[in-house]
């Protein structure tokens, strides 16, 4: 019988420590290693350059690290994948999966709204790809026989809207299929449990956990994810070991985060959609925002992720607002045990078309509100002195 989530997130990446006699994850910091036996040595660089694991001595950081395959091996685990590759940022992640997909075609189908800079990236073609940008349902019109891969981001960032990932993959067949899972983390939702073949997360965010590492993360199969490690050895790319670290130091109490913030993120976005001062809530667990019912197919909850409105948009009521907050910390980022809060438009999204933000239903005076482990009655205190101070 398989563990449960807890356990194994607990437990991942730990099993031979009895064998090294640690309670704590090791970390090596070695930038080179020993290579005593040139054959050996020759053969183990080989491998490493490829994408595959070492075959004895692990040559260079750059192409690996102990510390680095160790959170990979764990992380794979959490999200039921063969294997896993870290790299310094999520963006950096991202970049990797896109370069490794043009060995299949240059085109690229995606779903918006998805995260800003991913956005932007796709768009700016600086990768030599290119891009068509459609709705969920309409992703099989999309693909052309250059299409190399879909790009989906659900819950999307910031609109919150949910993409049915199993639709989407269908619509794709053999193309494969790149679902941005970072706002549900594997403790709300698996894609590739659902057909998706790589799932992406700026671990930065839950995964982390503490706001105090950047780092990305992508779970696969073998095959792309050798693909993946190819290029991220090229690049240089990978997370540093320290940042591994940290991300695993996170895992044993993800589920116990993720599930708390969302039970306060449940609380406030129902204060939230009462207020009069609040023009819309966007937050799949209020009524009517999962039309498609993927809360019950797709994912175990909604989140601790909301965005909403204000009556109004002027960007004199939105500073009304960010200034009256004395809790709340305005700023970037999400998935941190304290709560954020920033206008996606005029930040995260700012280098998206501004006619695309419209499009995809990120108004100027939306606010996106990371929700964190505080008190649900300090943070509602906080939000009411915004509201109040913005009419």
């Amino acid at each position: 019988m398989q563990e449960s989530f807890a356990t194994r997130a607990v437990h991942a990446g730990r099993r031979d420590f009895d064998l090294l006699g640690v309670h704590a994850p090791p970390i090596d910091l070695s930038t080179t290693y020993p290579t005593p036996n040139l054959e050996e040595a020759g053969r183990s660089f080989d491998s490493l350059g490829a994408g595959d694991r070492p075959l004895g001595t692990g040559i260079y950081q750059r192409l690996f690290n102990p510390t680095t395959d160790r959170f990979e091996q764990a992380f794979a685990e959490l999200e039921d994948a063969e294997d896993a590759a870290t790299f310094g940022s999520g963006m950096a992640a991202f970049t990797a999966v896109l370069l490794a997909a043009k060995s299949r075609g240059s085109h690229i189908v995606a779903v918006r709204p998805i995260y800003g800079t991913a956005d932007h990236l796709l768009t700016s073609g600086l990768l030599g790809t290119t891009v068509t940008w459609t709705t969920q349902d309409r992703v099989a019109e999309a693909i052309t026989p250059a299409t190399g891969l879909v790009v989906i981001e659900t819950p999307a960032n910031p609109t919150l809207e949910l993409v049915d990932i199993a639709h989407v993959v269908r619509q794709a067949g053999t193309v494969p299929v790149m679902v941005d899972s970072t706002f549900a983390t594997p403790v709300l939702q698996r894609p590739l449990t659902l057909g998706a073949a790589l799932v992406l997360h700026s671990a930065t965010k839950f995964i982390g956990g503490h706001g105090d590492v950047i780092a990305g993360v992508v779970a696969g199969p073998h095959a792309l994810l050798r693909e993946i490690k190819h290029v991220r050895a090229m690049t240089g790319a990978l997370a540093h070991p320290l940042s591994a670290y940290l991300l695993q130091r996170g895992l044993p109490t993800l589920e116990l985060r993720v599930l708390r913030a969302q039970s306060t993120a449940r609380d406030l976005a129902q204060r939230l959609a009462a207020d009069p001062q609040v023009a819309r809530v966007r937050y799949p667990g209020l009524p009517g925002q999962d039309p498609r019912g993927l809360l019950s197919t797709q994912m175990s909850g909604p989140g601790s992720i909301l965005s909403f409105e204000l009556v109004s948009d002027a960007p004199s009521a939105l500073q009304r607002f960010i200034s009256a907050l004395t809790l709340i910390m305005p700023a970037v980022s999400l998935g941190s045990t304290d709560t954020l809060i920033q206008p996606p438009s005029m930040l995260t999204h700012r280098v998206v078309d501004a006619d695309a933000r419209l499009h995809s239903g990120i108004a100027p005076g939306l606010l996106r509100l990371s929700v964190g482990l505080e008190s649900a009655d300090d943070l509602w205190r906080d939000l009411a002195a915004g509201l109040r101070a913005a009419v």
